[in-house]
């Protein structure tokens, strides 16, 4: 296959889950004897044009900011998408590729690739990472409209989407496509990185990392840790940056036990958060929004008793399973099943077992396995039996 993948971000230049997903999806397939391009900005030294991990990255913008504040720029997404549109069409005119794949978020760069694929035979597919729904109301406040409209056009937009976990796929069918249309392939994970990873000189019995923003509900793990460590001698870390940092760190000043808790901030080497990981005895995230969840992967191949939120708008219970514990989103229930793991109850199924599936390489051949199949379907919709995600 002549595979092209649209986005505006490109590993490792900028590193982010969407772009990782795409490098290793990407860069197996291209091992596999497949031809693989990447359309994005231009974030590399050197000409616009590059070959890496066996794969072309083709630069069809130059490189730009892509925050404003702690929001993602609404006018880089669209000057993308406006960017890219022109030689993409010529590209996709002179049947270059046999299948385009553009990542959600954001939204524009996919209308922008629908439009350059009009009039030729190459299908599009999209890989959706999350459902924003009713969360732009928090993330937009009186502009959400303008969001849920986007996210909305785009879902009935004509396309082959790809969830990343069956709770995405329910909440992209409650909007646009059927369900049996929409194909799952997780989010991925090196499995062999994880076991390897160096041990810091002092780990933490309980480690919390992510996003501190108000949805990973930290507070509530601070809350509960801080009831835990009444009758234990324990530690937590929380490794991360956000919008929420200032409010968690002045939480932790008025806890009894707040010596017990360490903010490290964010780390820049990605091998420094999985060091910790396998130091640590318990993984905690009670995030209720979760589209995926692969800091719980992550936490499960490096051994770690993962606890997490049950909720429906998270995809903890796929990834975890019977690998770990999920609790009610509340300070009460946290703090019990931080007890049960730290007590040393090690969960039905071993973590490191469940975490395998996740492994990059099984992940890239359900992502070729989907893309193939569109490609021989002639642009018809896949049949539900190209569901290929896992279950619990």
């Amino acid at each position: 296959m002549r595979v092209a993948f649209v986005s505006n971000v490109v590993y490792p230049y900028v590193t982010g889950g969407a772009e990782k997903r795409i490098h290793e999806i990407g860069s197996r397939l291209a091992n596999r004897g497949h031809e693989v391009t990447v359309y994005g900005r231009h974030f590399w030294d050197g000409p616009s044009e590059i070959t890496s991990d066996g794969m072309t990255l083709r630069a069809v913008a130059p490189a730009a900011d892509l925050y404003n504040d702690d929001r993602r720029s609404i006018t880089e997404a669209l000057d993308f998408a406006a960017r890219a549109l022109p030689p993409l069409r010529r590209r996709l005119r002179d049947d270059e590729h046999d299948v385009v794949v553009a990542s959600v978020f954001p939204y524009f760069p996919v209308l922008s690739t629908r439009l350059a694929a009009l009039g030729t035979d190459t299908p599009l597919v999209t890989t959706w990472h999350e459902v924003w729904g009713e969360y732009w109301e928090e993330y937009l406040g009186s502009l959400a409209v303008f969001g849920k409209v986007s996210e909305r056009v785009t879902a009935r937009t004509p396309q082959h989407p790809v969830a990343v976990s069956g709770s995405t796929a329910d909440q992209l069918a409650a909007i646009g496509p059927g369900r049996d249309d929409v194909a799952v392939v997780p989010n991925g994970i090196d499995t062999e990185q994880i076991r390897t990873a160096p041990r810091p000189d002092a780990g933490y019995d309980v480690l919390f990392a992510g996003r501190l923003v108000e949805h990973k509900n930290v507070d509530l793990l601070l809350e509960a840790f801080n009831r835990v460590c009444e009758e234990r001698d324990v530690s937590l870390g929380v490794i991360g940056d956000g919008p929420e940092k200032a409010r968690l760190e002045s939480q932790r000043e008025s806890l009894t036990n707040a010596d017990a808790v360490e903010f490290l901030g964010f780390l820049d080497e990605y091998e420094d958060v999985l060091g910790h990981m396998r130091a640590a005895d318990v993984f905690a995230s009670p995030s209720t929004r979760e589209g995926f969840g692969l800091t719980l992967a992550e936490a499960m191949a490096a051994d770690c008793s993962v606890v997490a939120a049950d909720h429906p708008d998270s995809a903890a219970d796929e990834v975890i399973g019977d690998a770990g514990f999920l609790t009610a989103p509340t300070a009460k229930a946290l703090a019990g099943a931080l007890e049960t793991a730290l007590d040393g109850d090690r969960p039905i199924v071993d973590p490191v077992d469940r975490a395998q599936r996740f492994d990059w390489d099984a992940v890239a051949l359900q992502a070729e396995t989907v893309y193939q199949r569109v490609v021989d379907s002639d642009g018809r919709p896949l049949e539900s039996d190209a569901m290929l995600g896992t279950s619990p």
